[in-house]
């Protein structure tokens, strides 16, 4: 997968994320839950923009360990709604989580690639 493909990849998560929660039931716990979940998927895709354009080697590691923690974080607020039992569909939850997991996975790898490199 190039660049330019999990640019494409993070910013999709992101808008599934925002799809999904426009479904949430109506509620202050759903507006706070939905608030942080929205924040941390945009911001997946926001920053692996910024990763691309990393102006040094040690920038580029700590670009991408923001994108990881927020992949993570995304993680984190997908797995809170489903033990709350807030997300109607299930399915798209599920889905969702696989996506945040396996982002994790790959940002992850690729630290841990570049640390070894150096």
């Amino acid at each position: 997968m190039n660049k330019v493909d999990l640019q494409n990849r993070t910013k999709a998560f992101a808008v599934s994320v925002f799809k999904f929660l426009k479904n949430l039931p109506p509620g202050k716990d759903s507006e706070v839950i939905s608030f942080q979940l929205f924040k941390a998927a945009s911001s997946v895709a926001a920053n692996y923009r910024a990763v691309c354009r990393g102006k040094s080697g040690a920038d580029f590691i700590y670009k991408l360990k923001l994108v990881d923690e927020e992949a993570d974080e995304s993680l984190f607020w997908l797995e809170f709604l489903e033990e709350l039992e807030l997300a109607k569909d299930s399915t798209e939850l599920n889905a969702l989580k696989k996506e945040a997991n396996e982002l994790v996975s790959i940002f992850s790898a690729s630290i841990r690639t570049l640390k070894n490199k150096k």
